[in-house]
């Protein structure tokens, strides 16, 4: 069962294990933009497109105010060797059980090879400076989603 962030309200909290093996919490963040964006799978196809997509797009981002945080169900040693891997210079967070993404609205009901089956979605959040969520974009395409959102942050 999910829920849907809503645009104007708290960003719900979090502590997470980052690739590295240090806890992140969002609420550490404030001063900041963060832009949350959770993945099905680490080296899976999509999220591989994904994830370089948000690293090569990194510096306009950060110029923006912007940190990155990707979030997937992956273990910390999983993470460490997608971000050694793909040189992705941003935090990567395990959510064991995905209780952060449900918490989210980034749990749901996919079509996976014809099957209808229910996991983790790919979505994108993006939380100002005060903790609040400013956009939520949910089930989102791993390719050009990331030049729409840098576009939608710099009007």
């Amino acid at each position: 069962m999910t829920h849907q962030i809503q645009p104007g309200r708290p960003a719900p909290d979090f502590t997470l294990t980052d690739h590295e093996g240090r806890p992140v919490r969002l609420s550490d963040l404030r001063g900041r933009k963060v832009i949350v964006y959770f993945y099905p799978k680490a080296f899976t196809p999509g999220c591989t497109s994904e994830a370089c997509d948000f690293r090569d797009n990194l510096g306009s981002l950060e110029r923006l105010g912007c940190t990155v945080l990707g979030i997937s169900g992956d273990d910390p040693e999983t993470l460490h060797r997608f971000a050694a891997e793909h040189h992705l210079p941003y935090r990567l967070l395990s959510d064991p059980g995905s209780e952060t993404a449900r918490a989210w609205g980034a749990w749901g009901e996919k079509t996976v090879g014809g099957e209808l089956r229910t996991g983790p979605l790919r979505s994108t959040f993006v939380v100002d400076e005060a903790g609040t969520m400013v956009s939520a974009e949910l089930d989102v395409q791993a390719e050009g989603h990331v030049a729409g959102l840098r576009e939608r942050l710099a009007a």
